[in-house]
């Protein structure tokens, strides 16, 4: 197969762009995702029915949970249960900063917003930056229940400013805050948002009695109910984040990179999904397949992963139990079999050698940008790679000219995880931890090379049509 040639991997790169400023929040993200897979003749199942006799081989299929986590799987034509599945995780998640149960604050003039940290920010880089909000509305539907509805408001309505520099001499020397007091964001002027007087006052004192969040500024509860067309009545809840509204953007002189928000770990999770539609193309290739092709993305990553829908749950378990034991007459020992023959590739980005940092990188392992995605390994198992692991992914990368780069941690740095370790623990699987290596990670805005899109959707497409031939080559237990 031909290398991708360079309108195809600006294609790829111009297509994550587009999905980055189309998923401010993790809901916004699986929706996307969504509509994707139904574009691609994949069929929605719901957890609370049952599978039996839903599942065929050739089939294409997911489901997603909680709105802001979705898994993807084809099942190959010639498959039967205790065969094994060829895994691409990811998460949906990025640091952000969300808004209190009670948000609603006023100080000195100005409507502020209560939020609270998410994740393991890079919280300076909040400051001073056109904030939108985005995120899950639940809207009373008029007939005693619930719908969920999706909101974005992508008008700069918040903002954090920072203190000026005549009122701390020694903030470009140490900029130092405080994340309850400091880093909360405006939202209006107490005037202009009561209507200059006690009538509006008056006025957002009844509304907001009316409108089902008290606990919010009514002329923020008003705005988003008039986004979704609704009464703020109708409004019961919701869990909103903030976002940077500048878009993301191909950028660099020769328009090498792409930089925007949510790039960890949107990168991976655009990659994973258009991998998957890729290797199945016109259904030949997939009726030939003895395995399952399956995409899981989680939310909750960037705080440990323990809920219904993170990674610690038993959300893939339960996947794959369901796609193994759907089936007439599969064996008792369906699942464990499978695992056994299944392969998961965990994928997270890395971090890029920084050009002004580079002392920061143990120097035999410096990713760069626009070479290929990483592997990641750790003697402490931080990382889930192994040999095995990683020999299998570097014969199908090899096999098709697509480059991949090392990363290990300098011993006297501490080493992140990712979701690789706590899944491959949990179901036994054979797990590669792999990423596109990125700048700024856990910034508001993050750089990646534009090329590493394109690669790592090609390794994804790839791994997962030739995953079964690969690993019937392999001898280890």
């Amino acid at each position: 197969m031909p290398p991708l040639t360079k309108a195809q991997l600006q294609r790829q790169a111009e297509q994550l762009v587009d999905f980055v400023n189309k998923a401010p929040s993790p809901f916004h993200a699986v929706d996307v995702c969504r509509g994707w897979l139904r574009g691609a003749q994949f069929t929605e199942l719901k957890e609370k029915q049952s599978w039996a006799g839903a599942i065929k081989p050739n089939g294409r299929y997911f489901f997603t949970r909680n709105g802001s986590s979705i898994v993807a799987f084809a099942v190959g034509g010639k498959f039967r249960p205790g065969n094994g599945v060829a895994v691409v995780a990811a998460h949906t998640d990025s640091p952000c900063l969300k808004l209190k149960p009670v948000s609603r604050k006023t100080s000195n003039g100005f409507l502020k917003v209560g939020v609270q940290v998410y994740g393991g920010g890079l919280w300076h880089t909040w400051f001073d930056r056109d904030l939108g909000v985005a995120g899950r509305v639940l809207v009373r539907d008029g007939a005693g229940g619930y719908v969920a509805r999706l909101v974005a408001i992508e008008e700069p309505i918040m903002r954090i400013p920072s203190l000026a520099i005549h009122m701390d001499r020694e903030a470009n020397e140490a900029f130092k805050f405080n994340k309850e007091t400091h880093l909360t964001p405006i939202l209006a002027t107490v005037g202009k948002a009561l209507n200059d007087g006690e009538d509006g006052r008056k006025k957002e004192e009844e509304d907001g009695a009316a409108a089902a969040a008290p606990h919010h500024h009514p002329v923020l509860v008003e705005r988003i109910a008039r986004q979704l067309g609704v009464a703020p009545g109708d409004i019961a809840d919701f869990e909103l984040c903030l976002f940077d509204t500048q878009r993301a953007a191909i950028g660099g002189l020769c328009s090498e990179l792409v930089q925007g928000a949510r790039l960890d770990n949107l990168n991976s999770s655009y990659c994973a999904i258009e991998g998957l539609i890729n290797s199945i193309g016109d259904g030949r290739a997939l009726g030939e397949d003895s395995g399952v092709r399956l995409v899981a993305l989680f939310d909750n990553e960037e705080v440990g992963s323990t809920s219904a829908y993170g990674a610690n749950s038993a959300l893939l378990e339960a996947a794959l139990r369901r796609v193994q034991g759907s089936w007439d007459a599969a064996p008792a020992s369906a699942f464990e079999e499978s695992v056994a023959a299944s392969f998961m590739i965990s994928s997270d980005v890395t971090h890029a050698v920084h050009p002004n940092y580079s002392e920061k990188h143990e120097e035999n392992h410096r990713p760069e940008l626009q070479k290929g995605p990483a592997i990641k390994t750790n003697a402490n198992q931080r990382y889930a790679t192994t040999a095995v692991t990683s020999a299998i992914l570097k014969d199908i990368a090899g096999r098709h000219g697509i480059p991949l780069q090392e990363f290990v941690v300098r011993n006297d740095s501490p080493c992140g995880s990712t979701i690789g370790p706590m899944l491959s623990a949990q179901l036994g699987i054979r797990t590669v931890d792999i990423g596109n290596p990125v700048l700024a990670m856990h910034s508001i805005r993050e750089v990646c090379g534009a090329d590493d899109v394109g690669l790592l959707v090609k390794l994804f497409e790839h791994f997962f049509a030739e995953f079964t031939a690969v690993d019937a080559r392999v001898a280890v237990d």
